[in-house]
């Protein structure tokens, strides 16, 4: 298995993390807010189980290889070599917090490339202990989330003589911008999602600075401060910078880089104002102020700030575009005999595509869906207008913002669907027509422009159908709705809204939910996790197909639910990985139950990217047996 962890840049916020843990003993000390991204660069690594040993290779970004080294998996062991210092410790350090609190073997890790600098504030050892928290994660599947992987990594890492800080494990969260809380032991996340691309450059100063200094002495303005001095620290990392770090958290989900660059040399400003008489030694940094403030690049760039501890050690600028992002560098390395990187922290994904299969037989409507498909059963809707179950399902997905809608079929079934979305009505039935029914037929036609077909030639399960779509969707992510479930919100926002929204936010996959009672989840995929501030968002830690009743009693169970579980709503919004994972699943004959399941690529897609769940504020209706489908037809109208 592959594992890429990136490195992570603070943005804004450097230091808020020890400053607002100082709440534990001063509740007047400001929460600590940071901003932090993954870079581009980072650590590779190539993990496999191991009987009883952490057996592990390095690379340096020089290209040298070191080990293999091995530790023996006996906690002793790993904690004397955690405690020893150098680049094995902070694996050790991890493997030992692990197998404190899991039942786990070994693993070889093999770190086969790094192509990030280390030693410049840009976390390489968080990198590093994220890497060994995640791969033990997904070997061992342990069913942590990426802030399980992150509480882990920082354990991991106190053990050693680095002493990081608690926003360093952030680059856990890949390349996506954070935004980051501190109120003492408690830590908060927020994934971001930006609106365009924005374009950094990370520069090397090849200069030093003494990080544990500048710990040292900022640290001396805390739990209380003594004088002008330290008080001046407590106001930079408390109220200023809450001030410029919201400031800055909108103009970073707007993509206005020029606002984001003029509070990143805000925010020097003001760290030089009132951070560096504190540890004048290192951080007056007149080689970092000598090149934010270098005449030639102020035509490309928007702003830009120390980074990590500050001092002589790197700075970073926001471009004012991509090519004004490589001129930079050329700058950096023409004149300055420095080195730069690309940052670029990219715009969300959209979700502009829609998926309904709809290529089932209907065993369990049979003989009627041998007369018809059943997504074709008419159901009365709020209107009085009697519509095919597909055309609710297609407009709620035109409702959610989608630009194409691809209904997967069988072969022999595509005439009556392309006839239903793309044919008009003859004219002696045209004429027949109320206004309203008329206006609702060329309505039908306008949907039918954004309606694709997409044929699945044998039916061989869900995961199946899904993958049958992958040339049409390519590499976005898609939302995906069953062909035999309608829905309706009780809300202003559609359920596949809902779900667009969660999405937008998480910038993860994520499934739509539903309580259901213990006696009827034979019938649903379920889920279970660890509910994200409050009982609307979940971590999904497992997909279970259609669990028995005494395995959801074991395995399923969710806080705060009684006699109930999360099943599945019927709406996915899922990443374009999942069409790799159900590939190798039909190449190499992977089945469950004879077919092809989703599920089991869902879970995969979890380990390895995370997978959040949304409770829905609406009903979903079945119409996949005859008895929900009467159930349907009496209530759907109504509610």
């Amino acid at each position: 298995m592959k594992i890429f962890v990136p490195g992570r840049i603070c943005l804004l916020g450097e230091h808020s993390d020890w400053a607002g843990g100082y709440r534990r003993t001063n509740a007047a000390v400001e929460k600590g807010y940071a901003i932090i991204a993954g870079t581009n660069q980072g650590i590779y690594a190539d993990v496999q189980p191991h009987p009883n040993a952490l057996v592990l290779y390095s690379t340096t970004p020089d290209g040298e290889r070191q080990g293999p080294y091995q530790i023996p998996m006996e906690p002793k062991i790993l904690l004397e070599e955690a405690e020893k210092g150098g680049f094995w410790s902070y694996m050790a350090g991890v493997a030992y917090q692990i197998l404190t609190h899991y039942h786990v073997r070994g693993l070889i890790i093999d770190n086969y490339k790094t192509d990030m600098p280390v030693k410049k504030g840009l976390s390489s050892s968080a990198a590093i202990t994220v890497l060994t928290a995640r791969a033990f994660n997904r070997i061992y599947d342990l069913k942590m989330t990426i802030r399980g992987e992150m509480e882990m990594a920082y354990q991991g890492e106190i053990l050693t003589p680095s002493r990081c800080g608690r926003l360093d494990q952030g680059c856990a969260f890949g390349n996506r911008p954070i935004m980051m809380t501190f109120d003492g032991d408690r830590l908060d996340t927020t994934e971001l999602q930006v609106k365009e691309n924005l374009y950094f450059v990370i520069v090397d100063l090849h200069a030093k600075k003494d990080t544990r200094k500048i710990l040292a002495d900022l640290n001396k303005a805390y739990p209380f401060a003594n004088n002008e001095t330290e008080e001046g620290v407590q106001s930079l990392f408390g109220s200023i910078n809450k001030r410029i770090t919201h400031e800055a958290l909108e103009a970073l989900q707007t993509a206005d880089g020029e606002r984001l660059g003029a509070l990143m040399t805000e925010a020097q400003d003001y760290f030089n104002r009132y951070a560096a008489p504190a540890c004048p030694e290192e951080l007056i940094a007149p080689v970092l102020n000598r090149v934010l403030n270098y005449e030639a690049l102020k035509p490309h760039i928007w702003g830009g700030k120390g980074v990590g501890s500050q001092g002589d050690g790197t700075a970073q600028f926001i471009a004012r575009s991509e090519a004004d992002q490589q001129a930079i560098i050329d700058i950096i390395e023409r004149d300055l005999q420095m080195s730069g990187l690309k940052l670029t922290i990219f715009a969300g994904a959209q979700v502009r595509k829609a998926v309904i299969p709809a290529a089932g037989f209907g065993t369990r409507l049979f003989p009627a869906s041998k007369a018809t498909k059943k997504e074709l059963f008419p159901i009365v809707d709020r209107d009085g207008i009697a519509k095919p179950a597909i055309l609710l399902i297609v407009e709620e997905a035109l409702a959610a913002g989608m630009e194409e809608v691809i209904i997967i079929v069988q072969e022999e079934d595509l005439p009556a669907f392309q006839s239903f979305f793309s044919e008009q009505v003859s004219i002696e039935n045209y004429n027949k027509l109320p206004r309203h029914f008329q206006e609702y037929a060329q309505k039908l036609l306008e949907m039918g422009q954004k309606v694709k077909f997409s044929i699945q030639r044998t039916q061989e399960g869900l995961g199946h159908a899904v993958y049958s779509a992958r040339e049409l969707i390519g590499s976005e992510p898609f939302l995906l709705m069953l062909g035999d479930h309608i829905y309706r919100s009780d809300s202003d926002r559609s359920c596949a809204q809902q779900l667009v929204e969660a999405f937008n936010q998480q910038g993860r996959s994520v499934v739509g939910m539903r309580k259901t009672a213990e006696s009827d989840i034979a019938n649903f995929g379920t889920v279970t996790g660890n509910w994200v501030g409050g009982n609307q968002l979940l971590n999904i830690t497992e997909f279970a197909e259609k669990p028995t009743i005494e395995y959801a009693r074991d395995n399923l169970r969710i806080d705060g639910l009684e006699g109930e579980y999360l099943t599945l709503f019927g709406q996915y919004i899922i990443k374009p990985q999942i069409f790799d994972y159900l590939e190798e699943h039909i190449e190499n004959n992977v089945r469950e139950h004879g077919e092809f399941q989703l599920t089991s690529a869902l879970d995969r897609l979890r380990k390895e990217d995370g997978f959040a769940g949304v409770t829905i504020d609406g009903k979903r209706y079945d119409i996949g047996l005859p008895d929900y489908y009467l159930d349907t037809l009496q209530t759907f109208r109504k509610s």
